[in-house]
């Protein structure tokens, strides 16, 4: 994915850190590039702003439960499936 505007870190990058970002997870280098990067790219902030909401859906609804079986690999597969429709569509709109 990128948004077609130049930026240090490429939108693809920043996209694959996303939960990472979120768990914290990263070092304080990677952070603060992901961190720069959605504050000056809209479509990446967008994509950021989605995973932000599932991922607290999903925190929502299991609790302190353990997910179910499988329930992560398919919010992946079905992320993917969102980001790849979203990407047509975007490309579709420029």
């Amino acid at each position: 994915m990128s948004c077609g505007s130049p930026h240090e870190t490429d939108c693809a990058d920043v996209i694959e850190q996303v939960y990472l970002y979120l768990d914290g997870e990263i070092d304080d280098t990677v952070r603060h590039k992901v961190r720069e990067h959605l504050d000056e790219c809209a479509p990446c902030l967008r994509k950021f702003g989605l995973e932000q909401d599932v991922k607290a859906l999903v925190a929502r609804c299991c609790g302190n439960d353990a997910a179910p079986e499988g329930l992560r690999e398919r919010l992946v597969v079905r992320l993917q499936q969102v980001r790849v429709e979203l990407g047509t569509i975007e490309y579709r709109a420029e």
